[in-house]
This record gives structure tokens, C-alpha cells and sequence, in this order.
């Protein structure tokens, strides 16, 4: 999710802000409040599977479900029989692997800019851009919140796959509108973001130095979009809403050396020291922790190359070192359904 990683990115450090989100939300000062999120639930069994291990065995404690994939229904039976699941949204406007994909929830001819030539959602954030409405987005992701009540859970969030309602300044628009129209919190980093300004240094210095452009004390340009994430923030939080500090979405991109060959336990040694060296450096406030933890099959690699980083999540969720790492840091875990619950309480 680049996209987010580069749209969010604001200048002001926290010691410019009086309060965090956090502290708002009536966490201590200087407390660090982490939601340990699992994305992309509902994709394929393995997914569905790595979700619940990293849940019920584990130190994750939120996901996300993504409609219009064809393992929801086995997700949404887990959620009903756990009525406490923090389980959202990962709203979802495209479908990215070769061979196995899927269509928009409302059906091709309501939003026929949504499809590519198959019927199928887009493959990338870049096609939807080039070729959706933001009026086709809203119907779309209205039809997935609306689809996940009639299953007859409540989305206690909403996200976004891929990045894609950040990709677009009326898509974003729509995203607010809708949870501010049915009361569920949307993932917004509107806060100090100071991780996210750290990673995306790192990334554009490391984009330059590959491309022979980088001097040492060179400025690295900002979009001008990014400007706009503290004044997203104040108008989710308008909405009766809460609001992440930061976001720390940086696993999908960690690469172990021949990560097809590694063992399970160096998958779990690299991915869960990746964590801890980098929730080791995170500012106080609400942060936001992505990972994708799926438990892959032998047929998931017919669906995606990424099997053995989404193996590394799961590991390190499930990781004792990792648990008493966050112990030992003092470090606050709560939920999307905790932080509405606290900000519903706030005037």
C-alpha cells in the first residue's frame, strides 16, 4: 500500500500537536496504543485460516474481511459465532491475482467502470483510478457494508485494499461519507504520523540511490496531497469518529534472503525482530499495525507468490518473543471496537 504510505505523510512532527488521538480518546499521555490488524480475510481459506491462528493463538486482535472474495462465508460464520471479533471492512475495488479473482458486490452493470473486460474488478489501483466514478466507488462500497450486515455481522471498521480509496481525492471523500453515514470508524491516519514519514523517507531515498540521484542531504519532495492528512483527521473525528495517530504498514515489503527456501524458523526469527525494531521506534498515539497473516496450503501459491510473507506474519504473531516484547514495552492493545466505544463517549 504505497499509495497510503505516500498520501499520508504529513510535515508536523507530534511535539507540534497538544494531544494525541489517543490521549483524546482518554489513553495516558505518551502511552503507545497499538490495533494489531489482520488484512485481507475472506480471500482464500489459508487466509481465513491464518486470520483466526493469529487471532485466537497469537497477539493479533483485529481483521478485516473483503466482500466480494469467494471465502466469506466461512469467515463470517466464525464471526458470528464470536460476536466480539473486532472484524471490519477491507473494502475492496480490486481483484490483483492472475487466476483467481472476483466481481463487485452490486453486480457489472451498476458500475460498469469498476470492471475490466472480463467483469472483473480491475487488477490495479491505477485502472480504477483511470476508470471509476466516484459515485460507482461510493455504490460499490456501500453495497459491501450493506452486504456484511444482511450476513448479519457489523463491520466495527472500515479500510481500504490496496490503498485504493486514498488513490483519489472524491474516492477518499466517499470513504469518510460512508462511515460517517452508517457510524463505523474509518482508518484514517489524520494524526502526527510519524512512522509513515520515517518509511516513506526510507523509500524515496532508497528509489534514488537506485536510480544513481541520491546526494547525501537532499531534500526529499512531498505530493502536495499529504498536506491535507491532519485536516482528514479533524474532520473524521467531526464525524463522531476516531482517528489513527500513525500507521505502521511496512511487512508486505520485508524480504528475507531466499524467502522461498527459508524455514519456518527463520521466517519467524526475521519477521518477528522486523517488528520489534520497528514498533520499537513508534511514537505515543493510536497506531494502526498492518500484516497479512495467511496459513498457506499447497494450492495458495496458485493464487499468490506471496505465501511465504504472509507465512511471516503469521509466525510472528504467534511468536512468544514477540508477545513479551509489547509486554515488556508497556505497550497499550485495544480495538476498533474499543476506540469507538471510547470515542461515542466523548462530546
Amino acid at each position: 500500500m504505497l499509495v497510503l504510505a505516500i498520501f499520508i505523510w504529513t510535515v508536523p512532527s507530534i511535539f507540534a500537536q497538544d494531544q494525541t488521538y489517543a490521549e483524546k480518546l482518554g489513553y495516558p499521555a505518551h502511552a503507545r496504543v497499538l490495533i494489531m490488524h489482520v488484512d485481507d480475510a475472506g480471500m482464500s481459506w489459508s487466509s481465513n485460516r491464518g486470520t483466526i491462528r493469529a487471532i485466537e493463538e497469537g497477539v493479533a486482535n483485529s481483521f478485516s474481511v473483503m466482500m466480494p472474495t469467494p471465502w466469506v462465508p466461512g469467515i463470517v460464520r466464525y464471526i458470528r459465532e464470536n460476536p466480539e471479533a473486532d472484524a471490519g471492512l477491507h473494502l475492496t475495488l480490486t481483484s490483483e491475482w492472475d487466476d483467481y479473482r472476483w466481481g463487485p458486490v452490486v453486480g457489472k452493470p451498476a458500475v460498469p467502470g469498476l470492471v475490466d473486460e472480463d467483469g472483473y474488478l480491475w487488477g490495479s489501483v491505477r485502472d480504477v483510478v483511470a476508470n471509476a466514478s466516484p459515485q460507482e466507488v461510493e455504490k460499490e462500497i456501500r453495497a459491501q457494508v450493506d452486504f456484511a450486515i444482511g450476513m448479519g455481522f457489523q463491520p466495527t471498521h472500515l479500510d481500504s485494499h490496496m490503498g485504493t480509496l486514498f488513490a483519489d481525492p472524491e474516492f477518499l471523500q466517499a470513504y469518510i461519507a460512508t462511515g460517517a453515514d452508517y457510524q463505523i470508524p474509518v482508518m484514517i491516519p489524520g494524526g502526527h504520523n510519524s512512522f509513515l514519514r520515517y518509511d516513506y523517507r526510507k523509500q524515496a531515498i532508497e528509489e534514488l540511490k537506485q536510480r544513481g540521484e541520491w546526494e547525501e542531504g537532499m531534500d526529499v519532495p512531498v505530493p502536495e496531497i499529504l498536506d491535507q492528512a491532519t485536516e482528514l483527521g479533524r474532520q473524521v473525528w467531526k464525524a463522531g469518529l476516531p482517528v489513527l495517530d500513525d500507521l505502521h504498514n511496512v511487512s508486505y515489503g520485508w524480504r528475507f534472503p531466499d524467502m522461498e527456501e527459508a524455514s519456518d524458523k527463520e521466517l519467524q526469527q526475521f519477521y518477528t525482530q522486523n517488528y520489534i525494531e520497528t514498533i520499537k521506534i513508534l511514537e505515543p498515539g493510536l497506531t494502526m499495525v498492518i500484516m497479512h497473516c495467511t496459513d498457506p496450503s499447497e494450492k495458495f501459491e496458485d493464487i499468490s507468490t506471496s505465501g511465504q510473507r504472509r507465512k511471516g506474519d503469521l509466525l510472528a504473531m504467534l511468536d512468544p518473543k514477540l508477545k513479551d516484547f509489547l509486554e515488556k514495552e508497556n505497550i497499550i492493545l485495544t480495538t476498533w471496537r474499543e476506540v469507538m466505544e471510547r470515542r461515542e463517549k466523548i462530546q
